[in-house]
This record gives structure tokens, C-alpha cells and sequence, in this order.
């Protein structure tokens, strides 16, 4: 019973930062250093974690990471899929969305862009429970608000 009571007591949170930081490439320089450092938390933990856990995605990806900085100098992270205008724009091939969406189609993508980039979204921990067709719906959503239009085959 104590070993619960343990577990249950819960750490005081200094704060909770958020960073966009390359796929295996954090180093304690700008950003990642002064963001964490004013925090006094281990930056060379972080990056051997950070960079271990992203080692399977291709360099240069863009990765979200909440840090939960504690009063102890410890830390907890989560690392979550780029994001869904990153792929979306990978897969049209193109740097930005429209000018003006709805009025200039900027690209197209097919619907199987969509299905494999969900599939890729489903895996983050807010999307874990969520049916495939309705993140493929949002997927769609978003593409149309950046001016890219969705078609059944390329």
C-alpha cells in the first residue's frame, strides 16, 4: 500500500515548454539550450533522449515536443508526429499552401496521401483513439484551408 501512495504523490511542475525541434538533431544551442536551461534541466539528457527517439524519422523533420519541467530538475517529454501541413505540403510537393485559399488551387494530393498520413498521425498520443476516417476527415479539412484539393487518383 505505501508503494501506491508512493507512485500517487505527484511532483510539483515548474513549467510546461513546448519546442519544434528537428528529427535527431537537438543540441544545447539556441533553441533547445536556453529553454531549457533557465530551468536548470540536463540539456545532454534531453538530447541523447530526444535524438534516440527520433532517429527512425528523416533528418530535418520537424517534431513537436512538450517538456513537463518539474521543481526537482527533472523533466518528462512526449514527441509528436509532424505536423499535418508539413506532410500535406510534402506530399503536394510544394513550399507554401495558397495565397488564397478557396479562390487558387496551390496543388492536389490523392486520397491516399490523406489515409497514409493519418496512418502517421494515429500513432500521437491525442489521435491514439481516434477512428482512422475521422482523422483523414480533419487531414482533408486542412488541405482545403490551404488551398490544396484532395482527388481520388493523380
Amino acid at each position: 500500500m505505501t508503494v501506491l501512495k508512493e507512485l500517487a504523490v505527484r511532483r510539483p511542475v515548474a513549467a510546461t515548454i513546448r519546442l519544434t525541434v528537428p528529427a535527431g538533431a537537438a543540441r544545447p544551442a539556441p533553441p533547445v539550450g536556453p529553454a531549457l536551461g533557465q530551468y536548470r534541466l540536463n540539456l545532454m539528457a534531453f538530447c541523447k533522449d530526444f535524438n534516440a527517439r527520433t532517429q527512425k524519422y528523416k533528418p530535418e523533420t520537424p517534431m513537436a515536443v512538450t517538456i513537463t519541467a518539474f521543481k526537482d530538475n527533472t523533466f518528462e517529454f512526449t514527441v509528436k508526429s509532424p505536423s499535418v501541413t508539413w506532410f500535406i505540403k510534402k506530399a503536394a510537393g510544394i513550399e507554401s499552401g495558397s495565397s488564397r485559399p478557396g479562390h487558387v488551387v496551390a496543388s492536389s494530393i490523392s486520397i491516399r496521401h490523406v489515409f497514409e498520413i493519418a496512418k502517421v498521425k494515429q500513432s500521437d498520443p491525442f489521435c491514439q483513439f481516434m477512428p482512422l476516417e475521422s482523422i483523414c476527415k480533419s487531414i482533408i479539412g486542412t488541405a482545403n484551408a490551404m488551398g490544396i484539393q484532395v482527388v481520388k487518383d493523380l
